[in-house]
């Protein structure tokens, strides 16, 4: 039996046309452009109206990365939606099957906060080298706009609306994905959450459940930080040596857009030029799963990643999680 790898096909993205700069945001809290650019990178954000769904951004992402892999809807065996925003706390994955035609395809979320892509995609490579399914889509997409403290500035300067897809097929005799790890730590947990909080409510004189919503997300920033820079650069080095490459392989390095100072850090670490390190987050802000296949989508179609180029992703953040993926482009 020959043994089956993976190829990565298409990228596809879609973000929100409502665009806030800087200088919108300093109109609702004590802020300024050059504050926010000096800290984060960060210039503006795509944000999300309320006729705009997460299927809407997904569907459009999906069918794109469908579009150049050569492939139709119905050829598609399974949809993985990394998100922590679904239009539907059930699940959004299959409405976007539904949506994109995709009919011969199961479906379903994946919730790994901004480390959701580099896991999803980890996630589908186990199907495809399994031979249970060939042709996949995966999905990385938030809304994060919706669970945002506008009036705290400590992170509504941060986030954004997006969503970016890609498909990995099955292909015979060779495996694009070069190599991976994923880690967890919940003894971090609280450094980045959006919590749920109830109230007690009393249903007869003996029986009480809770009811209420999410909270804002909260975040410790110089926790974060001080993670993310430590992490990071430890997760692809464990990538690149599973891969059996050097760090000097790599063409590319696409990480969660957090903050420009977090992949600042890391390519010094790694001793990496920033000329390989992909940035799109002066644009779109930190978009959550959907921030790294957004990027890859542009640097994909602006010629930047050509077929053959060896790509690194890492994923980091709420959980805590930490992820990384090598990778080569195209089959």
């Amino acid at each position: 039996m020959k043994e089956i790898g993976i190829g990565i096909t298409g990228c596809g993205s879609a973000t929100p046309q409502q665009v806030m700069s800087n200088d919108d945001l300093s109109h609702l809290v004590d802020t300024s452009d050059e504050w926010i650019r000096t800290r984060t990178g960060i210039r503006k954000r795509h944000l999300a109206t309320n006729e705009l769904s997460l299927s809407d951004l997904s569907t459009q992402a999906a069918a794109q990365a469908i579009e150049m892999a050569g492939l139709t809807p119905a050829d598609i065996d399974l949809i993985l939606l990394a998100t922590s925003t679904p239009d539907d706390l059930f699940g959004t994955a299959t409405q976007i099957q539904t949506m994109l035609g995709a009919n011969n395809a199961v479906a379903f979320d994946l919730t790994a906060a901004c480390s959701g892509f580099v896991f999803a995609l980890i996630t589908a490579s186990q199907f495809i080298r399994t031979g249970v399914y060939k042709r996949v889509v995966v999905i990385g997409a938030d809304i994060l706009s919706r669970w945002v403290d506008w009036s705290d500035r400590t992170t509504c300067v941060l986030f954004g609306d997006g969503a970016g897809a890609v498909v990995c097929q099955g292909i015979e005799a060779q495996d694009h994905l070069l190599g991976f790890t994923m880690y967890s730590d919940g003894k971090q947990h609280e450094a980045l959450s959006l919590n749920y909080q109830g109230q007690t409510q009393s249903l007869t004189e003996n029986l009480t459940i809770a009811q209420g919503t999410y909270q804002p997300i909260f975040m410790q920033g110089r926790d974060i930080y001080r993670f993310a820079v430590e992490k990071v650069p430890e997760v692809i080095e464990k990538a690149v040596f599973k891969a059996d490459l050097t760090i000097d392989d790599l063409h590319w390095v696409i990480l969660h857009q957090a903050n420009q100072r977090i992949i600042d850090a890391v390519a010094k670490r790694l001793k990496i030029s920033s000329e390989k390190m992909i940035s799109n987050l002066d644009e779109y802000g930190n978009t959550s799963a959907a921030s790294i296949p957004l990027a890859l989508d542009e640097a994909v179609r602006s010629g930047k990643i050509k077929p053959g180029d060896i790509v690194a992703t890492a994923g980091f953040g709420a959980g805590l999680t930490w992820g990384a993926a090598i990778f080569r482009w195209g089959l």
